[in-house]
């Protein structure tokens, strides 16, 4: 038995079921959309089974780019649930079949409070379909199934409808990464879009010679100040340049080095530099990985030293 085969050939079912439906889009979406954007309540997916819980997923994604939504059983929904719809609320209702007895027994109820239904079923001619006001058709030639049972070709693409349903209304808002952010400011992924690079840069007790110093006392305030660099400045206190570590092995294959120099002849002038303090870190890590270098130094319109970032700032964050 040759499991690599098998696995090429559900993915391609089930690729193919999606490639289909990109390529016969019988449905206004638009209607849908403009729906949804007009309403002044909430988008409630409902659905059971293995819809259901592509349904939960669909309500998580939309929640989290812009638009109010939750999942609603159709079960509970019937035991009492019914009213967490309120009357300026819209319901997607999922069913492959369209005729999940579940799902079925609210749509009288739903339309009883004159709620607007979007459906996706394979069916047009089904419950679901007949009792929606706009009817998405996810119908496929073959589940990823053996047995062309299992949901498998119709689930990839009910969620990959959710998803292309969650982008439009995405960008019929202008939703960017900024707002993004502002539904995720915990874990790994707030991380990566809250913060800023001011919340962590370094602005106190930084290790700073003028462009005259000698090259040995630089190198006590580099072991003092612990990043690994110096920063140079001028009279005016504008940047000139940075010593690294780097710098300073270099210079130590001359063989006309001398700790005697001023620290600027063995510098690197003209470092690279940031001026927006407040840029994402996770895009200022961006610039550190593409320049390769640990130290990025912040500055202001005037090229005078705002602050530093160390690549070690933004790892310790877990800014990846």
């Amino acid at each position: 038995m040759n499991f690599n085969e098998i696995i090429k050939e559900t993915l391609h079912t089930e690729a193919k079921a999606l490639e289909k439906a990109a390529s016969n889009l019988s449905f206004d979406i638009e209607k849908a959309v403009d729906l949804i954007m007009n309403s002044k309540g909430k988008l409630i997916v409902t659905g059971v089974g293995k819809s259901g819980l592509v349904g939960a997923k669909i309500a998580a994604t939309l929640a989290s780019t812009g638009t109010s939504s939750f999942f609603l059983h159709p079960t509970e929904a019937m035991h009492g649930d019914l009213g967490m719809i309120g009357k300026d609320d819209i319901v997607l209702g999922l069913s492959y079949s369209g005729e999940s007895e579940e799902l079925v027994q609210i749509l009288p109820h739903l339309k009883r409070f004159n709620i607007p239904l979007i459906s996706m079923a394979r069916n047009e001619n089904s419950s679901l379909a007949k009792y929606s006001d706009i009817f998405i058709n996810i119908n496929v030639e073959k589940e990823g199934c053996p047995l062309d049972v299992a949901p498998m070709s119709s689930t990839t693409l009910t969620m990959a409808m959710g998803d292309a349903l969650a982008v439009c209304l995405m960008k019929k808002r202008n939703f960017q990464k900024e707002d993004f952010a502002s539904f995720h400011p915990g874990g790994s992924l707030g991380k990566q879009l809250f913060i800023k690079v001011d919340d962590l840069l370094r602005k106190d007790n930084l290790p700073i010679v003028s462009r005259e110093t000698k090259l040995k006392d630089a190198i006590i305030v580099m072991s003092e100040g612990r990043l690994g660099n110096v920063i140079i400045t001028d009279e005016n206190e504008e940047l000139v340049g940075l010593l690294s570590d780097g710098d300073l092995r270099r210079a130590l294959m001359n063989k006309d080095f001398s700790m005697e120099c001023a620290v600027e002849t063995i510098a690197t002038l003209n470092p690279k530099t940031l001026k927006n303090k407040d840029l994402l870190a996770s895009d200022a890590i961006q610039v550190v990985e593409d320049f390769k270098i640990q130290l990025l130094v912040v500055t202001d319109d005037n090229n005078k030293l705002v602050g530093v970032l160390h690549i070690h700032d933004l790892i310790e964050a877990g800014i990846k």
